[in-house]
């Protein structure tokens, strides 16, 4: 196997690795011809160009929505199948995805991240604060 030898993370293959370092040097060996944002693996820049050209290559065989990535195909499939993979330790609700249940665990922790610059008052989600701010924009 092939070791980083900053983070020690190990590697099958020797261009992994290489791929791997530039998460350390924030190396961006390509860029975007549109927007100019750069990309240190090839297949990310890829996966952006759809963003320009609205190309969304992967269908839902059950809706047939259209999807850019496979990853939000498989995450969309879960509606129709009804899938919840993540699951809260203490309450034992289920999610279909990490970050509701990441927001959900706030629920229990009483963690507000999300603070209004006016005022002060906390939230446990952004858009939560985003509405509060409304009251203080009306005029």
């Amino acid at each position: 196997p092939f070791s980083c030898d900053l983070c020690h993370k190990d590697f099958s293959r020797k261009g992994e690795l290489k791929v791997h370092y530039r998460i350390h040097t924030n190396e961006k060996p390509y860029s975007c011809d549109v927007c100019n944002k750069e990309f240190s693996q090839k297949n990310n820049l890829i996966v952006h160009l759809r963003t320009h050209t609205n190309e969304k290559p992967f269908s839902c065989d059950v809706c047939h929505n259209n999807f850019s990535r496979k990853d939000e195909l498989k995450v969309h499939y879960r509606i129709h199948t009804n899938e919840k993979p993540y699951s809260c330790d203490v309450c034992h609700k289920d999610f279909s995805l990490k970050g509701n249940l990441n927001v959900h665990l706030r629920t229990h922790t009483n963690e507000k991240p999300f603070s209004c610059d006016v005022c002060g008052k906390n939230y446990c989600q952004k858009r939560s604060l985003k509405k509060h701010n409304r009251i203080h924009t009306i005029k």
